[in-house]
């Protein structure tokens, strides 16, 4: 039987608990005596257990989101490496900045499930005191995670440190200082209490590396306003990297050995994604099962795969195929400055492989029936005309025929939703469900190789150029070394210290953890957001590119449901300036 960590069956009573908690302040509700052991102050082994499963519930949920299906593309479209698809329509004000509005359904979302964790965490720290430090560094973990993304897309926000037992309309901002020194005090907590890696009480549940990890990325972002905080994030980074727990994956390995592949392809393939399964770089795997097979397994139906694979069912002559990634919704696509730019003079470059991002493929469709007889291979005349894109026959300059396992031709406007290249980290087909609302799969969350990039940008910043080329040098070492054998080039993909500045580590992130990585948050805390949506490059169908960023959709709108309620004599939750 599979084991994995069922953290939505067990978690309901909790969170139950906390919205009857917050739906009343009747006097006589909040005196009853609990029905259940999962009252807030309630320190049981068991129910504290219970209720740190649930913070890692709110995290699938978060990130698993289905009510709004762009969701997902909030945080990637509207900078230099994604555009719009065929949005959903809650990512549209993120790259149509002029209607990027405090009423946005994506920026109510994360703001209220970042409260949520943040609720969730206080009670648990509380009701624990210092009887479990490592139910306590857990929450506090998710409370510095979920302090993090909102200090970083809002700027100031409010500050909780205690668990909200009654309704509260009077909240205010505090200064990001004062967030901060929360952030912290939290990761260097989880740092010293939390389990090694492999000694956790689950594979996946947080251990003292995440928090570095973590830690790394905060200290980089502070350090853009206090210098002396890019030494920390160094040190935290360096911990991870001679812990001598993980290695970047530069061979093969795991369950697909016989299919065609490579080794970083390999590390996001179900069943090759977690440590147990041979995946060294795994700091962070969110393990997700098929209802079916483990009672819990999913939370709601993450969309990851409908965002960032193209539609190409649409096209006759294809259907859905494990090969493909499964079928994709092409809610976003790739910016030309990705597909393209970003490659130049990396020819060999493992991560740009056809395995990794997919730029071509072959009509797949087995057969086709003809007066009731099925037909073996599949077959269509179309048009083509004369720049070679297909259009109706008889339409083009010639027409031919095309069948089963021929290179596809695509229609001119294809690539802004039914074909583009795009990253197969994402892809996951599930026979039993071709038509796949829901993609059951692992998630990447914190990976080796971003360690090796976070410790760059830390030295980098501290001016040791020649540090930081070696760490990126890590990275070239495994994504050129097929190439360097087969050419006999050992320098092929190396740089040089005087290669080093933002915009390379920034360049690099994007070749390394493209649609891993929150590419807006990345581009927000080194205050490159603007600059680089200039990057993007993409011209095109105006409903379709980057438009009417000003400065101040650097930050987000707060939520004008929470400038409604929380409202002090006139001086309560202010809005980021720029927003109505």
């Amino acid at each position: 039987m599979k084991k994995t960590m069922n953290i939505q069956n067990k978690l309901l009573p909790v969170f139950a608990i906390f919205l009857l908690g917050s739906a009343s302040c009747s006097k006589n509700f909040l005196e009853e005596k609990p029905y259940s052991n999962y009252e807030a102050g309630n320190s049981d082994p068991s129910t504290i257990e219970n209720r740190v499963l649930g913070l890692h519930a709110t995290f699938g949920q978060l990130w698993g989101y289905s009510g709004r299906q762009g969701f997902l593309s909030c945080w990637q479209i509207g900078t230099d490496i994604a555009n719009a698809g065929s949005t959903e329509g809650v990512e549209n004000p993120f790259f149509q900045y002029a209607d990027l509005n405090p009423e946005n359904g994506g920026v109510s979302y994360l703001w209220q499930r970042c409260y949520e964790f943040i609720n969730n965490a206080n009670s648990i720290i509380e009701a624990v005191g210092d009887t479990n430090p490592k139910a306590a560094a857990e929450a506090r973990f998710f409370r510095a995670y979920a302090y993090h993304m909102l200090v970083t897309l809002w700027g100031d926000v409010p500050l909780l440190t205690t668990s909200i037992k009654v309704p509260t309309f009077n909240y205010v901002r505090n200064s990001t200082v004062e967030v901060d020194k929360v952030i912290v005090e939290d990761l260097e907590y989880a740092a010293k209490e939390l389990a090694n890696v492999g000694q956790a009480a689950a594979p996946s549940r947080i251990n003292k590396d995440m928090a570095r990890q973590l830690a790394a990325e905060v200290y980089l972002r502070m350090g853009m306003r206090d210098p002396a905080y890019f030494a920390k994030a160094e040190a935290m980074a360096t911990a991870i990297i001679e812990s001598g727990s993980y290695k970047l994956i530069d061979s093969r390995y795991g369950k697909y050995l016989n299919e065609g592949g490579d080794a970083f392809r390999d590390m996001f393939r179900q069943g090759n994604m977690r440590r147990a399964q041979g995946n060294t770089e795994a700091i962070w795997t969110f393990e997700v099962e098929f209802n079916r097979e483990v009672n819990g397994g999913t939370i709601d139906n993450p969309q990851h795969r409908r965002v960032w694979q193209p539609s190409y069912h649409k096209w006759d002559g294809m259907v859905n195929a494990d090969s493909l990634g499964g079928r994709g919704n092409g809610r976003l696509r790739l910016s030309n400055f990705m597909k393209y730019t970003v490659w130049k003079g990396l020819q060999g470059d493992i991560r740009n492989s056809n395995y990794n991002i997919r730029r071509t493929t072959n009509y797949n469709r087995p057969n086709m029936t003809v007066n009731n007889a099925v037909v073996t291979p599949w077959s269509t005349e179309i048009g083509v005309d004369a720049d070679g894109y297909r259009v109706a026959k008889g339409a083009g300059v010639r027409n031919v025929t095309i069948k089963t396992g021929d290179k596809v031709i695509p229609f001119r406007t294809d690539s802004l939703e039914v074909w583009y290249p795009f990253p197969t980290k994402w892809g996951g087909y599930d026979p039993i469900d071709d038509f796949g609302y829901a993609l059951v799969k692992d998630w990447p969350v914190m990976r080796f190789g971003e360690t090796y990039l976070l410790r760059a940008e830390a030295r980098l910043r501290q001016n040791n150029l020649g540090g930081a080329a070696e760490d990126i040098n890590k990275l070239r070492d495994r994504s050129f070394k097929d190439t360097r054998i087969q050419s006999g080039n050992t320098a092929l993909g190396k740089v040089l210290a005087s290669n080093m500045t933002i915009d390379f580590i920034l360049d690099e992130r994007a070749r390394e953890l493209i649609s891993e990585e929150n590419r807006r948050m990345t581009l927000v805390r080194t205050n490159k957001l603007k600059e680089r949506i200039a990057l993007n490059g993409d011209q095109g169908p105006a409903n379709k590119i980057t438009s009417g960023f000003q400065d101040y959709n650097i930050l987000l709108p707060i939520p004008l449901s929470e400038i409604q309620l929380n409202n002090k004599e006139g001086e309560g939750l202010k809005q980021n300036l720029g927003y109505k």
